[in-house]
């Protein structure tokens, strides 16, 4: 009798471990961070503003690297394997590798974050007109690429950051309540930048800036200013049309030429020589989002004053 009780107990304890190892095991396969792949690093930061340590966010193009043409290593590739979500922003790198992306990890959900912006087209001449009374550019002068930069605009920032939220939440119905309340602090510190932003910008609006690569078109137009771009739909500008700019940028006394540290801006040097101004970088990929655009507002209202 001692014996068969005995077993009973020695019974009960093995179901006991193995009852307390399932749990423990379900427990860290939960505690595991939601994988989740990007394109750039400023969406790394809205993710991680949102979902904080409840997501590990693999950034699939690197600091340096440009997002028209960068392509991923081989290591990424593996990496990406492995995670739940890509939250596309339609940088010209997913149009050529998201269809590769869904073909290697079928269990991969691709969310477009940008559903819902409408994206200016990018300008493909340069005709010197009189920016400085704040007219944005005539609509004809512009092309069929669309403008993919539209993390450089807080109020677009929060179209995004709506899609980012319902996206986790989806994938990690766990801690949905926590992407969601982390989301409505992030959309509210997205309000109050875009207010300081618009203050700080006031003195100014209307205004032109020169830049190489197309970058900051969303940005100014949420700030009431004119960018003025060398590179025009992803092209060095012709002779005639160099020549056009250089003499609108001496009639206009530009102090600075603004540029990309991810491309190459021999041109925009070329320009700054000409006319007599300095070659500033600013770098929208830049992963401290939110200083990174104070920092280049304050040097574009030192420039433009």
């Amino acid at each position: 009798m001692i014996s068969r009780h005995s077993s009973i107990s020695r019974a009960c304890f093995r179901l006991g471990i193995v009852v307390t190892a399932i749990f423990c095991f379900s427990q860290s396969l939960a505690a595991k961070p939601l994988p989740v792949a990007v394109s750039i690093l400023p969406q790394k930061y809205f993710v991680e503003q949102i979902a904080g340590d409840l997501a590990s966010v693999l950034v699939m193009i690197p600091p340096g690297a440009s997002p028209a043409s960068y392509e991923p290593r081989p290591s990424q590739m593996t990496a990406l394997a492995r995670c739940r979500l890509y939250l596309a922003i339609g940088v010209g790198f997913e149009k050529a590798w998201l269809g590769k992306f869904s073909a290697s990890a079928r269990h991969l959900k691709i969310v477009h974050t940008d559903l819902g912006i409408k994206k200016v087209a990018l300008p493909r001449h340069f005709h010197g007109p009189d920016h400085t009374k704040g007219h944005q550019q005539d609509p004809a002068n512009h092309g069929h690429i669309p403008d993919p930069h539209i993390w450089l605009a807080p109020g677009l920032v929060k179209i995004q950051a709506k899609h980012i939220i319902k996206a986790l939440a989806e994938a990690d119905p766990q801690n949905a309540t926590s992407y969601r309340s982390q989301g409505r602090k992030f959309i509210k510190r997205l309000t109050a930048l875009d207010n300081e932003l618009r203050s700080l910008l006031a003195p100014v609006k209307g205004s032109a800036f020169m830049v190489f690569h197309p970058s900051w078109g969303y940005f100014a137009r949420s700030y009431g200013l004119v960018q003025i771009p060398i590179e025009l739909e992803g092209k060095e500008p012709k002779p005639a049309q160099l020549q056009d700019m250089i003499k609108w940028a001496r009639r206009h006394k530009i102090k600075a030429v603004f540029v990309q540290p991810q491309f190459n801006f021999r041109t925009a040097q070329l320009v700054a020589k000409s006319i007599g101004a300095k070659i500033i970088k600013a770098d929208p990929l830049a992963y401290d989002w939110e200083q990174n655009l104070r920092m280049q507002a304050r040097r574009f209202l030192e420039i433009i004053r």
